[in-house]
């Protein structure tokens, strides 16, 4: 699977899955460039890119753009010809998306528009979406399969929702449109040399950036919502994906994109297959990290689904794709970068 020749234009490089995934573009030899506005992430990942791409490293570009500033996206445009866009800018956190649900439409979803104007004007038509399975919302079965009803629950959720839309909507108007929507589950772990990670901004909305704090004895205990649920130790079930997993998945979706002139827009799942439960989750980390996580038992917090997995069918036929790492791998990556970065970008070199 090669990218050698490809100009790929990356939003949102500088984040957690956006800065992964650049890094194994490089190694499929793509060139890339890359925008982030930093909203979210560190202008120091770039460096700890450019370490990790070693030889590769003048094959990666950055720029400091917001999806919204349509002037410098379109001066992009003009000096470089791009085969494909991984769109992964966007704000994400749902509980955030509850409080401000104007900011969350006007990032994502105008932003979007404005990114797809852009590429309309300069004839660049193949796009990989960063989507989300909370486009399901609350689903009825799992495991989840890419016909499962839609129905996000969250501002977040149906930001993503409208934006798979109107990318149906733009293939359905223009054949030459080829967009691949990826909704992927629950991405955790870090880079296996523990200098790429997760840096969550203010309080982590995710699990286990939180249990990883908990461990560092930056936060005095998890709460883990819910105990009774019908698991196997009562606490919800999710379905985690190790971030380089992830990031091949994005190089195998760009591969099909670019080889599949009847595409349309087309949604596909990334994720394991399993779910492991909140305490599962506690006991792996404690493992490889060797450290106590002290967690309390509280209410369930509404919305929240009892189990969700992904069904991975349609990755391993469309993609060739499947995941590789285990649990204990995710969480063995992730205390790597905890225990060499415990402040994250923040950490003094």
């Amino acid at each position: 699977m090669s990218l050698a020749g490809k100009n790929i234009f990356v939003t949102g490089g500088l984040g957690f899955i956006g800065s992964h995934t650049v890094l194994v573009l490089l190694e499929h030899g793509a060139t890339v460039h890359l925008i982030d506005n930093l909203s979210n992430s560190f202008p120091r990942v770039f460096e700890h890119m450019k370490k990790l791409a070693g030889d590769k490293a003048d094959k990666m570009k950055f720029t400091k753009c917001d999806i919204n500033d349509k002037e410098t996206l379109t001066k992009i445009f003009e000096k470089e010809t791009f085969d494909c866009v991984i769109h992964f800018a966007g704000y994400k956190a749902v509980g955030e998306s509850v409080d401000k649900p104007l900011e969350y439409y006007h990032n994502n979803f105008v932003g979007t528009v404005i990114l797809l104007e852009v590429m309309r004007a300069f004839k660049c038509k193949n796009m990989v979406f960063s989507s989300s399975c909370t486009v399901y919302g609350l689903p009825e079965e799992v495991p989840i399969t890419e016909s499962a009803p839609l129905k996000a629950i969250s501002p977040y959720g149906r930001t993503k929702l409208f934006q798979e839309d109107m990318f149906r909507d733009i293939a359905v108007s223009d054949k030459e449109w080829r967009i691949l929507l990826l909704r992927y589950f629950n991405p955790i772990g870090a880079h296996p040399s523990g200098d790429l990670g997760e840096h969550p901004v203010g309080i982590p909305n995710n699990l286990m950036p939180y249990i990883q704090q908990v461990a560092l004895g930056q936060r005095e205990f998890l709460r883990v919502f819910g105990n009774d649920y019908p698991t196997p130790d009562g606490t919800a079930v999710r379905d985690y994906i190790h971030v380089m997993d992830l990031a091949e998945g994005h190089v195998s979706a760009v591969v099909k994109t670019l080889a599949t002139p009847d595409l349309g827009c087309t949604p596909i799942n990334l994720g394991t297959g399993k779910g492991s439960s909140v305490l599962e989750m506690v006991k792996a980390f404690e493992s490889a990290s060797g450290k106590k996580v002290e967690y309390k038992l509280v209410d369930r917090r509404p919305g929240d689904s009892v189990a969700v997995w992904a069904a991975t069918e349609t990755a391993e036929k469309e993609l060739g794709w499947k995941s590789k790492y285990d649990v204990d791998d995710m969480c063995k990556h992730q205390w790597a970068w905890a225990s060499k970065y415990p402040q994250g970008y923040d950490t003094p070199l």
